[in-house]
């Protein structure tokens, strides 16, 4: 991608409008919690005590918007806690050029690093950077530094306290997260019926496991409907899957393929109602059509082999769908398959996170790591942005370090889009408070109140898109500064301009040093590669030999293959948005790679779908393939990685020995299987595999074909791109 054309994109997904579920009683608890610290502080002290108090009110308040797992008031309490800390150490260092840039670096060095532990982490950290750059322009003193950071503390824990006495769905986030799952399999289910080999995106089933993860005390309340239908979900995905294929499943046509229509339907129905009773938290309704197909009848059944296999496993498990649908959350819902002493996903503890954060963190202490390269430019970029504030004859110079503090991401594509975001926003926010401001006269109640309310439209307009959101903050502050006395004529036209420099400061710090994901594309499909075959062997281990720890092992790898994935998407999706030359592998190159992968695992989760019973007889030739796979397939990933041609000679010849035994010899799913892997693997090797003359010419012509998009795009006739 060209850098006209990213930078178009930029602006495109900046001030694009998300659709996003609105949460108005949330936004309302959170500006009311804004409003009873900014109420006493300005009746009971000072403006400057207003200021600070709903300094800590409203980003612990934005804090518990981010997407986390963890009670909100736990990370509203967080939140204040870290803000009066910064805040405190801010006062200590302050004055002197000397004390007060070391620190500034070391912190934003470690709200930098906080990234390594996840997007909430690493935005709330960054929070803190914003605050103790406030600080500096207020008095120094040691009494006043603690009084300050006890009032911005006191702001978290008012939010806390209204989060507490308030609830406002509770497991809300956790209910949607499962219903989420549950409805992309009804989802995939309904595509089926339409497209056998409709591909299916895993990542609704990774965020319900990751919403399922729970401390010891929120296991202790966790409404009973949210135990088992996770469970579910994952194990009705590779029967519907494999069920609608007409390789291993019905046929492609007949009164089979009817019925697999008909099944696929009802499953589509059954788990839309489940998904439906689990997110509102009451009983659904299932028509009586979707209940009569769900009956097998054992004489006039027109499935036959795997398929009826696969239709009677869809019809159990749709049963436990049923029971869910039915029953909501005011009966008593069926227990969760598994062992009786099956533990829960444990997610640990405020208090225990230290030894995770520190395992998080490590293994991106390194040059070449995103997240390293991000915390190098947040506090080279804090500390200059600083200085450069200093060296302006402005006041309120602090803006332009805060404004790239806080556009600031580990990849290009965020920083940017949001870089243009805060400015937008913040001209507009600017523009209709000073309005307002110069109407109303100075009243610092009546700026105190309308601080609060735009404090309350910018958290309900926080998930529709950074640009929205940012307006009324930019209103909100110019509000603060009219309560606290500044002049508007002195503040706002100076924020918009330090926030046009802090802008540009980021987006040029990314240039100067960037952590492109382009590179990274070899290294990643690489793990990708290695997790699907390690996935592959555990599948056919099972058929080898159908034991408890061999199933147990499936699991294990099917969860790091998942995981694989999702990193080889995230580095995909950012390095699409860049605007550098391919490295290693073109665009083509790659969308044909993930392809054959994406065919790869489908053929393995096919052959997980008829995974035998303990007690089934095993299929000793699954083991040699098991072991050809996985050596290959972990070969194949070094060649990848070095950009050598992979080849998958040992499981050829395994293939080639089975092809010459008995007819009956082994599962029909796993022979069909095996035969769908190794034409995905060969489709994999065709994607990746380039002398060096074609490497060359390959590059010229992505190069040639980036360029002829671009000027098609310019002048009317490419297609449409999606915005954001």
């Amino acid at each position: 991608m060209t850098w006209l054309r990213a930078l178009r994109e930029v602006v495109r997904s900046g001030l694009t409008i998300e659709e996003a579920r609105l949460e108005p009683l949330l936004a309302m608890r959170t500006a009311v919690g804004v409003a009873i610290v900014i109420g006493p502080a300005l009746w009971l002290a000072s403006p400057a005590y207003a200021a600070s108090a709903a300094l800590g009110a409203y980003s612990a308040g934005a804090a518990t918007f981010q997407r986390t797992w963890r009670p909100r008031k736990v990370i509203a309490l967080g939140a204040g806690v870290g803000l009066a800390l910064s805040t405190f150490l801010g006062y200590l260092a302050a004055g002197r050029l000397a004390t007060f840039l070391p620190l500034l670096a070391v912190w934003a060095f470690a709200a930098g690093m906080a990234w390594a532990v996840g997007s909430t982490a690493g935005i709330v950290a960054a929070t803190t950077v914003g605050s103790m750059l406030v600080t500096v322009t207020l008095p120094t003193s040691i009494g006043r530094a603690l009084e300050h950071a006890g009032i911005i503390a006191l702001g978290g824990v008012a939010q806390a306290l209204l989060i507490l006495l308030f609830p406002i769905r509770r497991w809300g986030a956790h209910r949607d997260a499962l219903a989420d799952a549950l409805a992309a399999v009804a989802d995939h289910a309904r595509r089926l019926r339409h497209d056998p080999t409709a591909p299916f995106d895993p990542e609704p089933l990774m965020t319900a496991r990751d919403a399922a993860a729970v401390t010891p005390s929120q296991a202790r309340t966790r409404p009973p409907v949210l135990h088992g239908p996770r469970g579910l979900a994952e194990r009705i995905r590779p029967v519907v899957a494999a069920l609608a294929d007409p390789d291993v499943g019905a046929p492609a046509e007949g009164p089979g393929r009817d019925r697999a229509r008909e099944l696929l339907d009802a499953a589509a129905e059954v788990l839309d109602a489940a998904a439906r009773s689990i997110r509102r938290g009451t009983p659904a309704e299932v028509s009586p059509g979707s209940t009569d197909a769900l009956r097998v009848d054992e004489e006039h059944e027109v499935l036959e082999g795997p398929a009826r296999q696969a239709a009677e496993r869809l019809v159990e498990l749709l049963g436990e769908a049923l029971e869910i649908a039915r029953c909501g959350t005011r009966g008593r819902m069926p227990a969760p398959p598994g062992p009786a002493n099956a533990q829960f996903l444990v997610r640990p503890t405020m208090f225990r996170l230290v030894p995770v954060v520190v395992r998080a963190v490590r293994p991106e202490l390194r040059r070449d790591s995103p997240v390293f390269r991000h915390a190098v430019r947040l506090a080279a970029v804090a500390t200059l942005g600083y200085l450069i504030a200093a060296r302006l004859p402005v006041g309120h110079g602090y803006w332009v370090p805060i404004t790239s503090v806080m556009v600031m991401r580990p990849d290009f594509h965020q920083t940017y889009a949001r870089a243009v975001a805060r400015l937008a926003g913040t001209l507009a926010g600017v523009a209709l408070a000073t309005g307002m401001v110069r109407a109303l006269g100075p009243d610092a109640q009546v700026f105190g109140l309308l601080a609060v309310v735009s404090a309350g439209l910018s958290f309900t307009l926080n998930r529709t898109g950074y640009a929205y959101s940012q307006c009324f903050t930019a209103a909100y502050v110019v509000f603060l500064l009219g309560m606290g006395g500044q002049a508007w004529e002195q503040t706002v036209p100076e924020r918009v301009v330090l926030t046009l420099l802090g802008g540009a400061l980021a987006m040029l710090a990314y240039v100067v040093f960037p952590a492109w994901e382009t590179p990274r594309l070899p290294g990643r499909l690489a793990d990708w590669l290695a997790a699907e075959g390690r996935y592959a062997a555990a599948v056919l281990r099972s058929y080898a030999e159908p034991t408890r720890e061999h199933h147990a092992d499936l699991r294990r790898a099917l969860l790091a293959s998942r995981e694989a994935r999702a990193a080889w998407q995230e580095t995909y999706d950012r390095a699409r948005q860049e605007p550098v030359r391919p490295r290693g592998l073109t665009s083509r190159e790659a969308e044909e790679a993930q392809e054959a992968l994406k065919g790869f695992d489908r053929a393995a989760m096919l052959m997980e779908s008829h995974v035998p019973r303990d007690d089934s007889r095993p299929v000793p030739q699954a083991e040699r393939l098991a072991e050809a796979l996985e050596a290959d397939t972990a070969q194949a990933a070094v060649d990848v990685r070095e950009h050598r041609n992979p080849d998958w000679v040992r499981v050829e010849e395994v293939l080639h020995a089975w092809e010459g035994a008995a007819a009956g010899d082994g599962s029909p799913v796993v022979r069909r299987g095996a035969e769908m892997q190794k034409q995905a693997l060969e489709d994999l090797a065709t994607a990746v595999s380039r002398t060096p003359l074609e490497r060359d010419v390959g590059s010229a012509r992505e190069e040639q074909r980036v360029r002829a998009a671009a000027a098609a795009e310019g002048d009317g006739s490419g297609p449409a791109h999606r915005g954001g």
